[in-house]
Parts: structure tokens; C-alpha cells; sequence
């Protein structure tokens, strides 16, 4: 049977069904009035929407404030790492400058060496110890000692060996390549040639900064400013570019008037006859009067100054630190002593000056001043002569070191008014012996001259006539740097001019051309009598051709001097000088020596001199053996 199509047909409409309806009705018929209607789409309630748009507000305000932060509060810090990332900077160091002797000899070297350094940042933590272990065996050190130069170093970069051989440094170099981390740096430090004999004059230079001596007082220009170079990198790390930022510039400089010849053979014979008469402490400075140039400055015992180019150790520290000696101590300029005789020109002087005697006056000595007490007759006071001088005027007085003259010009005696201890400072003081000379070196003190009020405050005790009497000796309260002796009788030597001590005489720059040039300098002038100074070089003179000074008698050229030997207050222990100006004419070198503490009747300046003089006016040491002892009796020791 055939059905109408008509029947049958589909009539297309303009709506279109969706699935979710034809389940829908299929769901609702199935289910009529049993249960709830089920629903395929349930609307969002609202709070979960409203927390989410707070949630996502809130995002976007934190990262609003960050890009806030990183824009605007941190952009200087942040473009500062960026650019330290993109750009290296690099160091390039420069030499420190050198100094030169008068003759420019080179007295101080740049050492350049190579050192072992680790990155500690570059380490594989895990391995670090494995890695350490092998350096040891390759380089034959232990590896405890490798571990704790690396602890030691709070920085990233340590130092864990210094001044490595030639054949270590091979044998590192060769296996570079298994030792991340680890690598080879050199470094500059400073080369003392002759260590010992100039070390207080030159001084040290640490890597750390510390400085003495001439190392430090001209440090300013002894400096050298570092280069640097700036490298461009990408993002790779590959460099792209470099541009030089500044050239390093090397140090200047110093030419010193020291003669380090001088310097060495004044070093040499002090050690040599110390040591011969078992005494350990001496001093001596040597200066052109015209110039008041340092020609040799020498203090013993001294000390390696090598020792501290690197880095000192801690037992050769303490070694230094506990030597009873002091070998730090500069004595020329630091250490204060009583002058003995030493003072017996400048009280010369002054007693002529001040017309409390001439010429040709005289008294008689008979070895001993005695001073009666009123009191009690059978205690007087008696001040002893070191020998009988007889009729005695001021230079010969000055010629043989009679104390029993200098008691009467300093202090006076019975109807004889002398100077008193006032008037004696007075000129003392002329003479710069309680004024620092200016050196240009650090660590000078002042020498220090005793008064009456002095003495009344500080001790509670007036002062006496016995105060006076030793004071004109140079004993007693007073004290003096061999520095003053040194530049006081240069005064004496030139005619009247106290000249400023200078160690350096000019700065140079590397090619060795003059920088700068230090003239000679005069602290004070025209404050002496030439007709009274003349008596005191004629007397300083005698002492050389019949006084206490005649073994200087037979040296190239003529000689003054004045010795002195100053009480300590122990048996038999005396501090040893002398004092001498040559050619005696026309005076070119000032040497003041002194010896702490010798014993007995013994000389050791005396010597010295002698030796010294003949090597500067003829270039050989004297024929006699400078080591053996010279015992000096009664007839030329002097109180």
C-alpha cells in the first residue's frame, strides 16, 4: 500500500532545535510529576563571580605595584646591575716609585711575583675538598694549609700560595685546565736591596698600605694610580668591546741626598765594633752643612725591611716586637740621651757670648771642683774631673773635655758668676736641642733641656748649683736625639746657620726627569758671634791635633771633633759619643756618633769615625783593623 506523500512530508520551519531540547523534553515526558525538573544549565551564583573579579583586581594591582617598584623606586639600582652585567671593569695597576742615592744608584725595586688565587664563587661545592686534596698532591703542599689560606680570606678571592717558583708555576700551568676556580696573579711588591743598613731611613711599603720611613712621609708621590679598561659583553657573556677608561700612571720618584756608600761602610764598621766590645746599640748621622742634606743616617740595631714587602709573618712579628733591642726603634731621631761632653762647645759658645769669659781666661784645674756646705764643713760637695788639667782656658778645654772649666763658665764658682741653668737653656735652644729639626722622615721627638722650674714642679725640689754643674756637662735631667748634636754642630761648621735636615733632594718622574727640587732650607740665622765661634772651631780643632780626639790626627784632610761620655747612673755603663766636621776649612760632612750603653773604659765612635773619613776624603778604610779593641785609659776618657 502506497501512502500520500503529502501525508508524510516535513515542513522546514526557521527554527532550529537544539540537542539539549530534544533531552529535555525526552526527560520531562519520562518523568511526568515524579520529582523535580532536572535542568541542564544552572545559572553562577553571584559571590563566586564576585570573588573572582577581586581576585583578579588584586592581581593586577600587585603586579601594577611591582612594575611600580621596579620602574621608578628601584630603576637607578636595577640599571646599575644591568650595566655591570653588560659592562667588566678592569684594573690595570702601575709600579710604585723607587728612590735613588745621590749618585742615582738604586736604592728600592719593584718585585714582580706570582701568586696562586682561588675564586671561592667559582667552586663546585661538592667537589671542592676532592679538588683541593689534588693541588696538594701536584704542587706537593698541604692541603690543610690550602684550606686555611681560604678561610682566612673573608673575600671571594684568596691568596693560597705567595711568590711561587719558577718550577711550581710550570708545573700549575701545565694542568691549569683540572683546577676550575684556580688560577696564577701576579702582583708588585717592594725590593729592599740593601735591607738592613737603610732600613729605618727608607722604610717599608705593605701591600696592605702601611708605610715608615721615607715610604710613608712621601707616600703622596711614591703612589701610583691604576688604569682601567671597560669591556662590552652580550648576553652570552662574549665580549664586544673595550674602551680604556683612564691610563695608569706610574709613581715618582725620590733622589736622596744620601752617599749609600757612606751609608753602607758607617753601617758596617758600627755593627763590627759593637760587636767586638759586646755592646748591641748604637746611632749616627752624617749631614752636608752647607745643605743640611742627610748623607747616611744609621740606627742599630736594625731590621729587614724585606720582611715586610708581602706580609710580615706572625712569628717574625713577634720576634720584633719582643727583641729587647727595639730594632724598630729609628735611634737618630727617636731616641733621647744624655749628650756628656758632647755639649761643652755650644756651653763654649755661650760663655762667650755672653762675656762671662774670653779668650784667655783661664783657671787652674786640679782635678776636682769642691763646693764647701756651710752647714757641716766635713760634708762638702765634690764634683770630680776625669784627670789634672792645669791652667786651663776654653780651648784648651774644649781640646782635652775639662769639666772642672765647664763647672765654673756653667754654674760658677766661690766670687766667679757662670751662666746658669736658665741662660745655658737659653742658648741651647738657639742651637735647636729641645726643637724638632723638621726631617722629612715621621717619628722625630724633641730633645728636652731642664730649668729650675722645671725641676720645682715636676720633681718638688729646687734647683742647685749642682744642678747647674752637670748640666754644663751634659749629664744630669738632660736629654738629646743625635739628630740636634748632628744638626747643632753643623751650625757651628758653616759659620751660623741652622740648617733644616732634608733626606730628599729631588722627585723625578720614571724617565728620570726632574719633577721637583727641595732647596736647602735654614731654620734660623745670624744668632751667632763669628769672632766667638771661630774660638770654639780653633778649640774643636786642638782636640784633634792634641786632645781627645788625636787619633783623627793623621787623616787626609783636618778634622774638628768633640767627644763625649755620658754617667747612666750604673757601674761602670756610659753612652759613647762624638761629634766631627771636615774638611776643617771649608766643613762638607757633619757625623754625629753614639753608642748606648757601653761598657767600661772602651770607645767605639772614635773608631768609627776615623774609618768613616778615610773612605769619604780618600775612598780606602784606614790600615788598622776596625774590629779590635781600642782600650782608652785615664789619659782620654772623659767624664
Amino acid at each position: 500500500m502506497i501512502l500520500p506523500r503529502k501525508k508524510f512530508r516535513i515542513r522546514k520551519t526557521n527554527l532550529e532545535i537544539e540537542p539539549q531540547e530534544v533531552l529535555m523534553d525526552a526527560l520531562v515526558k519520562r518523568n511526568q510529576g515524579q520529582g523535580p525538573s532536572y535542568q541542564l544549565e544552572v545559572p553562577l551564583r553571584s559571590k563566586p563571580i564576585i570573588g573572582f573579579w577581586i581576585c583578579f583586581l588584586l592581581a593586577i594591582l600587585a603586579i601594577s605595584v611591582r612594575a611600580f617598584q621596579f620602574q621608578v623606586i628601584d630603576h637607578q639600582e636595577l640599571s646599575d646591575l644591568a650595566q655591570r652585567n653588560k659592562f667588566i671593569s678592569s684594573t690595570v695597576k702601575a709600579q710604585r716609585g723607587v728612590m735613588y742615592d745621590q749618585n742615582m744608584k738604586q736604592l728600592v725595586y719593584n718585585k714582580l711575583i706570582f701568586n696562586l688565587v682561588v675564586n671561592k664563587a667559582e667552586l663546585n661545592k661538592n667537589n671542592t675538598q676532592e679538588l683541593i686534596n689534588k693541588l696538594s698532591r701536584l704542587l706537593k703542599v698541604k692541603a690543610e694549609d690550602i684550606n686555611t689560606a681560604m678561610n682566612q680570606e673573608q673575600e671571594n678571592e684568596a691568596v693560597v700560595l705567595k711568590d711561587l717558583d719558577y718550577q711550581t708555576l710550570l708545573v700549575f700551568e701545565s694542568s691549569s685546565n683540572q683546577f676550575p676556580g684556580f688560577k696564577i696573579k701576579n702582583e708588585s711588591i717592594r725590593d729592599y736591596k740593601d735591607e738592613y743598613s737603610m732600613s729605618h731611613l727608607i722604610g717599608y711599603h705593605r701591600k696592605s698600605g702601611q708605610s715608615t720611613g721615607l715610604e710613608s712621609f712621601y707616600s703622596e708621590y711614591l703612589n701610583a694610580k691604576s688604569g682601567e679598561v671597560l669591556y662590552e659583553r652580550d648576553a652570552d657573556g662574549n665580549i664586544t668591546s673595550e674602551e680604556i677608561v683612564s691610563l695608569p700612571e706610574s709613581g715618582k720618584s725620590l733622589v736622596l741626598w744620601m752617599d749609600s756608600g757612606l751609608q753602607s761602610i758607617l753601617y758596617r764598621s758600627l755593627k763590627i765594633k759593637l760587636k767586638d766590645i759586646g755592646a748591641t746599640k748604637a746611632a749616627a748621622v752624617a749631614i752636608n752643612p752647607k745643605t743640611g742634606g742627610v748623607l747616611a743616617m744609621v740606627s742599630v740595631p736594625s731590621y729587614d725591611n724585606d720582611l715586610f714587602a708581602d706580609e710580615i709573618s706572625a712569628k717574625d712579628w713577634e720576634a720584633l716586637q719582643n727583641d729587647k733591642n727595639n730594632p724598630l726603634l729609628n735611634r737618630t731621631m727617636s731616641g733621647r740621651y744624655p749628650s756628656g761632653s758632647t755639649i761643652k762647645p755650644l756651653i763654649a759658645y755661650a760663655a762667650l757670648n755672653e762675656k762671662v769669659i774670653t779668650a784667655n781666661t783661664s783657671f787652674d784645674c786640679n782635678g776636682k771642683l769642691v763646693i764647701e756646705n756651710p752647714w757641716q764643713k766635713d760634708k762638702s760637695s765634690v764634683f770630680n774631673d776625669w784627670a789634672v788639667h792645669g791652667i786651663t782656658d776654653v780651648r784648651k778645654a774644649l781640646a782635652e773635655s775639662c769639666n772642672v772649666f765647664f763647672f765654673t763658665v756653667g754654674g760658677g764658682y766661690k766670687k766667679f758668676k757662670g751662666l746658669g741653668g736658665n741662660k745655658i737653656k737659653t742658648y741651647l735652644d738657639l742651637f735647636g736641642w729641645e726643637d724638632l729639626t723638621g726631617i722629612d722622615l715621621p717619628g722625630e721627638i724633641s730633645g728636652f733641656v731642664p730649668t729650675p722650674e722645671w725641676k720645682q714642679e715636676k720633681i718638688g725640689n729646687v734647683w742647685t748649683v749642682g744642678d747647674t754643674y752637670n748640666l754644663s756637662i751634659g749629664q744630669g735631667y738632660l736629654a738629646v736625639t743625635p739628630l740636634e748634636v748632628a744638626t747643632s754642630f753643623a751650625a757651628i761648621a758653616n759659620g751660623g746657620k741652622l740648617m733644616k735636615p732634608q733626606v730628599v733632594k729631588a722627585i723625578v718622574d720614571e724617565n728620570k726627569n726632574i719633577i721637583k727640587e727641595f732647596e736647602p732650607e735654614v731654620i734660623k740665622e745670624g744668632f751667632v758671634n763669628a769672632d766667638n765661634l771661630e774660638i770654639v772651631k780653633q778649640g774643636m780643632r786642638a782636640a784633634v791635633t792634641y786632645g781627645s780626639s788625636v787619633t783623627l790626627n793623621g787623616l787626609p784632610v783636618k778634622v774638628a771633633s768633640k767627644t763625649g761620655t755620658a754617667e747612666l747612673g750604673k757601674k761602670d755603663r756610659y753612652h759613647n759619643w762624638v761629634t766631627v766636621f771636615a774638611p776643617y776649612d771649608d766643613p762638607e760632612i757633619v757625623i754625629t756618633i753614639m753608642a748606648e750603653n757601653v761598657q767600661g773604659l772602651h770607645t767605639v765612635t772614635l773608631p768609627v769615625a776615623k774609618e768613616v773619613l778615610n773612605w769619604y776624603f780618600s775612598g780606602e778604610p784606614t790600615a788598622e783593623n776596625i774590629s779590635t779593641s781600642t782600650d782608652i785609659g785615664t789619659t782620654t776618657m772623659e767624664e
